[in-house]
């Protein structure tokens, strides 16, 4: 019985594999270049290397075989692009905006918040979402970026003399703080009971996202569950989620209280201090994401799960990131002095024009920062690359990619393309003068990405990079403890280096 179950199986399969590749889908994408493959398993052998030997044979790959090729394992292809014209194509379609099933390993931490969900709830998350990044809130926010950057720069000054860092953790615990102050409307500070463990449990279950993301077999949830990694991801959640639920419920109970007053037109609500004042015997707190959320709850049929889900989507996606952007900046300005010293003296100009102090209106002044830190996202874009689903057949570059294919957008390999980039190695901020910006293929850079699923905090996250390293170099040399041509970087769900990066801050009263 056994037997016949298994051969009847292996014919199935067999069916289905031939069905795949031989089909008119398999056709067509066989037609697409790409490595030398083995029957059955494609490529899989091939990158059953080492994170780092992994970004290694991409960044071979995409110059091997550009603007287009493909990969495949067992039944599964993958089409990796990085012309500007065809990820123009893609961006701003309206019908390839699916994310593809690779993001579905984070759904049991996010649901189907804004990062993974498509059609009418992406639609109507994304509309009740886009006024938290409205000029008027992003004023508020610019407070609590400025206040956790000052923190930052305190805990260096405390230790006196010169300061050696690891980057990442460093700054990695101020981003969490400034996100989950903006995004949830607490601070972490006061949470003594849960700030440790709600850390930690956010940095391990993004260990474990990233764990499971190059190990295919794990996808399925049931075989992920039964694993070590899944019975400690269950514990995570709890935490996490206690976390999340009880700042809901608390803020929920803040708005009761006032009466819902200030959820009223929050976009445009110019009320809000830039300290929590008493107003009927109810501390006023400044307004978070988390407001629009249950503003919109009031008046549609969002739930607090729905909520939950748009929270911790940008405590996934508003810290990390931002980490990371801000610890390739620090390192560029490190390596280069002159980059360095003009900046500082911008910051400085600002800062005494404003009494020394950074404001909303001194932050969008920097215009040299802002050119380094857009030319920093190009050499080192957080995300570096991003996964659809094609919806139907489209024509890429001579090759039909047929409708069901997992699409790779190599934003990386676009923000380097000598094609669009004069010496792409060199850092030079300068690039994004406007006179320098205005002929450029606008789909050749896009640290954002573009279209209608573009980054709904990129202003955010400008503003935050700006709000954090300007302190720094206000009050530091950075000095680089390795160069950046000796980092090696590795394939992740974010941009990072392989192992710990460190720099040298010295304090500038000390020279």
């Amino acid at each position: 019985m056994f037997i016949n179950i298994s051969l009847l199986f292996i014919f199935i399969l067999s069916i289905y594999y031939y069905y795949v590749h031989y089909g008119k889908k398999g056709r067509l994408l066989h037609l697409i270049p790409g490595p030398p493959s083995v029957p059955i398993f494609g490529n899989i052998f091939l990158f059953s290397v080492s994170a780092v030997e992994q970004w290694k044979l991409l960044c071979t790959l995409c110059d091997k075989y550009y603007p287009i090729f493909k990969i495949w394992g067992l039944l599964v292809f993958g089409v990796l692009i990085r012309h500007p014209d065809d990820l123009e194509k893609i961006l701003t379609s309206t019908k390839h905006i699916e994310k593809s099933r690779l993001y579905n390993i984070t759904h049991a931490w996010l649901g189907t918040g804004l990062l993974t969900s498509t059609g009418v709830k992406w639609q109507t998350r994304r509309k009740i979402l886009t006024p938290a990044f409205h000029f008027n809130i992003l004023n508020q926010f610019v407070d609590i970026l400025i206040k956790e950057s000052d923190c930052m720069t305190r805990s260096l000054k405390d230790v006196g003399g010169t300061v050696v860092k690891d980057l990442l953790p460093f700054i990695s615990e101020h981003t969490l703080n400034a996100i989950c102050e903006t995004a949830m409307g607490v601070s972490l500070e006061k949470f003594d009971e849960f700030q440790h463990q709600y850390r930690n449990a956010i940095h391990e279950i993004i260990e474990l996202i990233v764990y499971r993301a190059f190990r295919p077999w794990l996808y399925n949830d049931l075989l992920f569950s039964l694993s070590p990694q899944g019975r400690k991801q269950k514990n995570l959640l709890k935490i996490l989620y206690g976390f999340t639920e009880k700042v809901i419920a608390e803020r929920k109970l803040y708005h009761e209280r006032t009466d819902n007053r200030y959820l009223k037109n929050v976009e445009d609500n110019k009320e809000t201090e830039a300290e929590d004042v008493e107003i009927f015997g109810i501390k006023k707190k400044r307004l978070a994401m988390l407001d629009l959320l249950i503003a919109a709850s009031r008046e549609t049929s969002l739930t607090d799960l729905d909520i939950r889900e748009e929270v911790d989507t940008f405590m996934f996606e508003g810290h990390d990131t931002t980490a990371a952007g801000i610890m390739f900046a620090l390192l560029l300005l490190a390596e280069h002095k002159d980059v360095q010293e003009r900046v500082r003296i911008e910051v400085n100009t600002v800062m005494q024009e404003n009494g020394g102090k950074l404001t909303m209106k001194s932050l969008q002044n920097l215009s040299y920062l802002d050119r380094c830190l857009r030319e920093a996202l190009r050499l080192y874009p957080s995300v570096f690359i991003i996964s659809r689903n094609t919806a139907e057949d489209v024509k890429l570059h001579s090759y039909i990619v047929p409708a069901g294919t997992i699409l790779h957008l190599n934003i990386y390999g676009v923000h380097r393309d000598p094609n669009f980039w004069p010496n792409p190695e060199v850092f030079d901020p300068d690039r994004f003068l406007p006179e320098n910006i205005r002929n450029r293929h606008p789909y050749s850079y896009l640290p954002f990405s573009a279209g209608p699923r573009n980054c709904i905090g990129q202003r955010f996250g400008l503003l935050e990079l700006k709000a954090m390293i300007a302190p720094l170099v206000h009050n530091f040399y950075l000095e680089p403890v390795e160069c950046l041509k000796d980092i090696q970087l590795k394939t992740d769900i974010i941009l990072r280096p392989s192992h710990p990066v460190h720099m040298r801050f010295i304090p500038i009263k000390c020279q």
